[in-house]
């Protein structure tokens, strides 16, 4: 048990509740609602908070919430337990990263604004309700669609944080990801651009909460061994905070931890062959795919150009130039976790 999780913060929820939120009206009238789930235990400890689909097309994270809930038994629990399965409703229900409404990145959004774009109004209903008395936040995301990934871990550092980094990446051991990668947020470089420090994991470690980004495979489609490791790690994330009496400690007691990453693009259009799997190393000079046009040549072959960790790598072959094809961490360490 983690001895720095506070005890019971406050929330405006009663046990055993399901409901939404609302977050405004479509130009039709219908409401704009966020659901979310409650599950109380049998005495005050820390609030958990999990949520999914901050982008409309990452699927795995809504299953991995849903049947982590199911399979929470409230009388061996102390604490709470929220999830919202389904934050980002609008880009859910287009199948899309972002709502046509605005095109906002919601998890570049966080707190929200109240009087802001749609997507801005939903993130700020979304965080007064539950960012502000959860100790605990996971934010599960995936790939794109257009993406294979294998389970990964994406953090930040904020100087107002409570726990170190040590600490945090103790946290992150329990989902035992291929590689937990710290993410910048002043200068996102090699990143995709954009507000990082709208993050809801960013935003929740400047309240003291612990918090972090879950990387479960990609995105667009149910995987279920993606599904069933995110699941594992949440329990074991429950037990390590205190919320579950006996969880299964994680088998990794280092972490690779990546300090650099970056997008590889192809240069010309065609399709793209793989070379490679997530989660693998590849040397210096090493192929991860090549490119063909529509007469069946080869016109580009993509090599790396440092020795490089595959992250993730495009499923999706139909590529124009300045795609990306591979997701590759360029730089890392392996790290000690401690207990």
């Amino acid at each position: 048990m983690n001895e720095r999780v506070p005890q019971s913060k406050p929330i405006a929820v009663s046990i055993g509740e399901r409901g939404t939120i609302s977050a405004g009206t479509t130009a039709s009238g219908c409401e704009i609602s966020i659901p979310y789930l409650v599950k109380r235990g049998q005495g005050d400890g820390p609030c958990l908070w999990v949520n999914a689909a901050v982008h409309g097309d990452e699927i795995n994270g809504v299953f991995a919430a849903q049947r982590f809930f199911d399979r929470l038994d409230p009388s061996v629990m102390t604490g709470s337990v929220v999830v919202t399965p389904v934050a980002n409703v609008l880009a859910f229900d287009e199948r899309r990263k972002t709502a046509l409404i605005d095109s906002i990145d919601m998890d570049q959004s966080f707190p929200g604004r109240a009087n802001g774009f749609a997507t801005e109004r939903a993130a700020a209903a979304l965080f007064d309700r539950f960012g502000k008395s959860a100790d605990v936040v996971i934010n599960i995301h995936t790939l794109g669609t257009p993406f294979d990934a294998a389970p990964y871990a994406v953090y930040k550092v904020h100087p107002e944080a409570r726990l170190s980094e040590a600490e945090l990446l103790a946290h992150i051991a329990c989902f035992e990801p291929t590689v937990a990668c710290r993410m910048p947020v002043a200068n996102a470089s090699g990143e995709l651009p954009g507000n990082i420090g709208g993050a809801l994991d960013y935003q929740s470690l400047s309240l003291g909460a612990i918090a972090f980004m879950v990387e479960l495979g990609g995105g667009g489609r149910l995987e279920e061994d993606r599904v069933e490791h995110g699941v594992a790690g949440l329990m074991r994330l429950a037990g390590k905070v205190g919320i579950l009496t006996a969880s299964p400690d994680p088998t990794a007691r280092k972490i690779r931890r990546v300090t650099r990453r970056a997008h590889r693009l192809a240069n010309a259009g065609g399709l793209f062959e793989p070379k490679v799997l997530p989660g693998t190393a590849v040397n210096a000079g090493g192929s991860i795919g090549s490119i063909r046009n529509l007469f069946g040549d080869v016109i580009e072959d993509i090599a790396v150009e440092v020795d490089s960790w595959v992250i993730a790598v495009r499923r999706d072959p139909v590529v124009h130039s300045g795609d990306r094809v591979a997701f590759l961490a360029t730089e890392w360490s392996d790290v000690d976790v401690p207990a």
